[in-house]
């Protein structure tokens, strides 16, 4: 496995883990980094839940400061996106003989959770973000797309 193959497994095992790990949760986290865990996640009790996506990346934040705002599109068309990104995400996590075992996590994203336009928005730019940075080809849009 190439250097970068392998970076980017640690990437997509990291990211997953974070995302079921929040989208799992039944309390409000706040998440921060720790120069010991990578990670410092502290529970606070909330009447609300709110998640947070932590990406690591180091080449997303630049590639997500170049996209259009967040208000660009309505929390129904990234939430739409989504939807397909990880079902696909997903049919490729169950079948690795066929694809690999490059998607290692199954994403638990459920569709009745109100996530919210900001993790709705930063998931949105990640899949297109893995697609550009790394020519894989997730879920095919048309020319009138994005």
């Amino acid at each position: 496995m190439s250097n970068q193959q392998s970076a980017i497994m640690k990437s997509f095992i990291i990211i997953a883990s974070v995302l079921i790990g929040i989208f799992s949760c039944q309390t409000q986290k706040n998440i921060s980094k720790n120069s010991n865990s990578g990670l410092k996640i502290e529970e606070t009790k909330s009447d609300t839940t709110q998640y947070e996506l932590l990406i690591f990346d180091i080449k997303f934040d630049s590639f997500l400061a170049s996209q259009p705002p967040i208000e660009f599109y309505s929390q129904e068309y990234y939430k739409t996106w989504n939807m397909q990104y990880v079902t696909e995400w997903n049919i490729r996590h169950n079948n690795p003989a066929r694809y690999g075992d490059f998607y290692e996590t199954h994403i638990d994203y459920i569709p009745s959770v109100d996530y919210g336009i900001e993790l709705n928005y930063k998931l949105y730019y990640y899949f297109l973000f893995i697609e550009k940075e790394y020519g894989i080809t997730l879920v095919k849009r048309g020319k009138t797309s994005r």
